[in-house]
């Protein structure tokens, strides 16, 4: 950026120039992977790749000490879509003042040299409607020619006492766009009583309604006698109404989605079912644990799931356990390619985002021909004894 390369003192310039270096860097996968997926090594999207012009008063009259005006905290949860030709994703990005944001991302790749847009997003505020926070937006084009954002918004609970600064209240925000710039703001999602976070659209029409997959919770962090992955209808998007709202799949005992779960990004169409990507979350002595984990349903009718792996199918390692919140994988963007390649877009311990690539043909055999769980340390074991005596040839 040459107007920042004019201004003094010295340790501005050396901080855009490691930017430069930093965005340019390229990303390469681990030589190992378990076959169904590659891990590239860099994180694709830090807080260090937000723009300079973002954070620095490039005014040497108004910042003779070259100072950093304004800072930022983490990177993460990003929807994503293919637009233009460019791999496009719609970061979270979580100022030091804890207040999130939407900002896009584009890159020719898909896997390095991830650069910010001019601006962050200007999303319009609901009519009528407190909203302090919001985050982890879905982007999903509908067939209806519009793409959808949906994303949660957070205000504080105004039921709790006036000295509890920590109860919030969620539900689902709703944008729709035709450029990615101009974003019209819809009523918030109507499910009822239910706090929704995890919201999902369907990108078809079913039965000529909108299909949107939920997660009903009783409060903002514990689900309560809510939870798991729901699936609702809504007549007209102008008025978000969601009815014939039921469970598709559950949180259940002693798995990776035990506590909770909720839908990723939208559903992908193939020809043996939906592809789904989900995150399941479970209790542990170091707190929550949030991995990935995947499902499919039937291509006929949306609520039936056909196949479900066993465990989870992408969880943190190495560094990818430390961070904001640490433990915790969570992605709500993939894109697909028409060869059939598929970009997951996923953020490690709410701080970085990162990319692995699979393939439609990849992840549907691991859907169809991973073993399912059956929920007993018995029945593990059993699952395992039965793949070795098929291999007895083989080995």
């Amino acid at each position: 950026m040459d107007r920042g390369l004019k201004i003094k003192p010295y340790h501005l310039d050396k901080v855009i120039q490691e930017h430069h270096k930093l965005v340019s860097k390229i990303n390469e996968p681990y030589e190992t992977s378990n076959g169904v997926y590659l891990r590239y090594k860099n994180p694709i999207i830090t807080e260090n790749h937000i723009p300079i012009h973002w954070r620095y008063d490039l005014n040497p009259d108004t910042n003779p000490n070259g100072l950093e005006r304004i800072g930022f905290n983490a990177t993460l949860n990003s929807g994503a879509i293919k637009w233009n030709g460019k791999y496009v994703l719609c970061v979270r990005v979580e100022g030091n003042d804890r207040k999130s944001f939407f900002a896009l991302a584009e890159s020719d790749n898909g896997i390095d040299n991830f650069k910010f847009w001019d601006k962050p997003c200007v999303i319009p505020l609901p009519n009528g409607i407190e909203e302090t926070n919001v985050y982890d937006m879905r982007l999903t084009k509908h067939e209806d020619g519009w793409v959808y954002g949906i994303f949660c918004s957070e205000s504080k609970d105004p039921n709790v006492p006036a000295s509890d600064t920590s109860s919030a209240i969620a539900n689902a925000g709703i944008v729709r766009t035709k450029d990615l710039i101009n974003w019209e703001r819809l009523p918030n999602l109507n499910a009822g009583n239910s706090q929704q976070r995890n919201v999902v659209i369907h990108p078809e029409f079913v039965d000529g309604k909108y299909a949107i997959y939920t997660r009903p919770q009783q409060g903002f962090i514990t689900v309560g006698s809510g939870g798991g992955i729901g699936l609702g209808f809504i007549k007209n998007m102008e008025n978000p109404i969601v009815e014939d709202e039921k469970i598709i799949n559950n949180k259940i005992y002693h798995t990776v989605y035990e506590l909770k779960n909720g839908l990723g990004p939208s559903p992908i169409k193939t020809s043996r079912g939906w592809l789904h990507l989900a995150h399941g979350v479970r209790n542990t002595a170091a707190g929550l644990r949030y991995t990935l984990y995947m499902f499919m349903t039937d291509l006929n009718d949306i609520s039936k799931v056909i196949h479900q792996p066993a465990g989870h199918f992408m969880a943190p390692k190495d560094d990818e356990r430390v961070g904001d919140v640490s433990n915790v994988l969570f992605a709500n963007g993939w894109i697909q390619e028409d060869d059939g390649t598929v970009y997951i877009y996923y953020a490690s311990s709410d701080t970085r985002m990162h990319v692995a690539t699979s393939t439609i043909d990849k992840l549907v055999d691991y859907c169809i021909n991973t073993p399912e769980d059956k929920y007993t340390s018995s029945g593990s074991v059993a699952t395992i004894i039965d793949l070795i005596d098929k291999n007895k040839s083989f080995y």
